[in-house]
């Protein structure tokens, strides 16, 4: 009994739990929503889950009423999305979110944990857009800004173990698609950038190994709009001078050599912009090197 006992547990912390929120602006299977079960898919079909060479759970968050007002319904998928996680973890198993959006980051970061976590975030975007002075209005676009404790206070409260993560303990990599405020605020936080493709291996390295001196444990968070377009069209948002699919595998495999990565996250694919599925192809193999990591 023991014995069987012991074999269960160690199978489940080979787990790869793989957690769709197909919803963008909190509404199910429009724009980017539609990418993680499309994602999902042509994963299956690929054999990508059958190659892992570990046991593979999926699973979804269950929608919330569309009806309620836009931050209503996200931070109500942030909780469930958090539950989810969170039991993942328990269990022993990797959690990877493939989501719609990226403010998806505050349930999969309250899922794992705060106490001295770190975040690598590769985005094309900062997505630190403050509800002050936004132009666009949209929440995607406060992702990273509201898991370093920016705006939406009383509604960020709302997600059991989420606290804010502070600022010199994020790397965001690739980002590029900046307005000029959007860039003076992200000069003028300690976040730790490095812009567009325009780095090198040693700088990557450098500013890796700089936060984990702050954080042992990290949240891998990629946006697939982080690669050039060259690669594929992950969005309508999609801009050039982005990474290859090779720098962005190499890069992951980086951080998992670093880090203690505890959850990971792939975001923004919106199967409508990817006219001749190459990101779905390119996402799939970004897929198969995370679960590799873990």
């Amino acid at each position: 009994m023991a014995l069987h006992n012991d074999l269960v547990q160690r199978q489940a912390q080979h787990e790869l739990r793989l957690i769709a929120s197909p919803y963008h602006d909190g509404v199910e299977g429009v724009d980017r929503g539609r990418g993680p079960n499309h994602l999902l898919d042509c994963a299956r079909a690929s054999g990508v889950l059958d190659a892992v060479g570990r046991p593979v759970s999926v699973e979804s968050v269950d929608p919330v009423d569309p009806a309620a007002p836009e931050a209503a319904r996200l931070f109500a998928l942030s909780r469930r999305l958090a539950e989810r996680v969170r039991s993942a973890v328990a269990d022993g198993a990797f959690p990877i979110v493939l989501a719609g959006d990226c403010n998806s980051c505050l349930g999969t970061v309250a899922g794992c944990g705060t106490n001295g976590l770190g975040v690598v975030w590769f985005d094309a975007h900062a997505d630190f857009d403050d509800p002050e002075d936004t132009q666009s209005g949209s929440l995607d676009a406060m992702g990273l800004a509201m898991l370093t404790g920016r705006g939406w206070q009383a509604l960020r409260e709302t997600i059991p173990g989420l606290a804010a993560i502070d600022e010199d303990r994020v790397v965001l990599v690739a980002v590029r698609d900046l307005e000029p405020a959007q860039r003076d605020r992200l000069r003028g936080s300690r976040i730790r950038s490095l812009e567009g493709s325009h780095f090198s291996d040693a700088d990557l390295r450098r500013v890796l190994d700089d936060l984990h001196d702050r954080a042992a444990r990290v949240y891998l968070h990629i946006d697939l709009d982080s690669l050039d377009p060259s690669e594929g069209t992950a969005n309508q948002y999609s801009a050039p001078g982005g990474l290859s699919c090779a720098q962005l595998t190499a890069a992951v495999a980086d951080v998992f050599d670093r880090f203690d990565v505890v959850a990971a996250s792939i975001t923004a694919y919106n199967p409508d912009s990817d006219e001749d599925g190459r990101m779905a192809t390119t996402a799939t193999r970004l897929l198969a090197a995370v679960a590799e990591g873990a």
